[in-house]
């Protein structure tokens, strides 16, 4: 079974105080890597998270380039060419997704490639806007 993994459950999974830590973490270390995935804009939104939350859990960089090392070696990462940036903005259009729910879009695309059967995402009704793999998405 191919896995892939939204923004929004890979960082509680590096947080033990995480509301989402536990269920984050426990399907962040299931399968093989070669079968789990996500997208190369996650490692960009994951930086961008430890650098912005409240201060009692922010990290400088380097102990962020070391958990995003652990994702490198544990997911593959997916990335799109320019014309699947193309088309999954002209997906938006047709299905009417404004705003930075573009970016959630992105991801999809990115599970699409990867030949997802399971996303996995605490943003549930942001994956399930989008006709394609609205089965596929889940809560851990």
């Amino acid at each position: 079974m191919r896995l892939f993994f939204d923004t929004s459950v890979l960082v509680p999974a590096f947080i033990t105080e995480h509301v989402h830590h536990a269920a984050s973490k426990a399907v962040y270390q299931q399968g093989r890597r070669e079968d789990r995935s996500c997208g190369g804009h996650s490692l960009a939104e994951f930086y961008s998270t430890f650098t912005r939350v409240p201060r009692k859990f922010r990290l400088d960089g380097s102990e962020i380039l070391l958990m995003v090392g652990d994702i490198l070696e544990s997911l593959s990462i997916v990335t799109l060419a320019p014309d699947e940036y193309v088309a999954t903005i002209q997906d938006a259009v047709r299905d009417q997704i404004v705003g930075a729910t573009i970016y959630d879009a992105l991801l999809a695309r990115c599970a699409m490639k990867a030949e997802a059967d399971v996303i996995y995402t605490w943003n549930l009704k942001h994956f399930q806007q989008f006709p394609d793999i609205r089965s596929r998405a889940r809560t851990p």
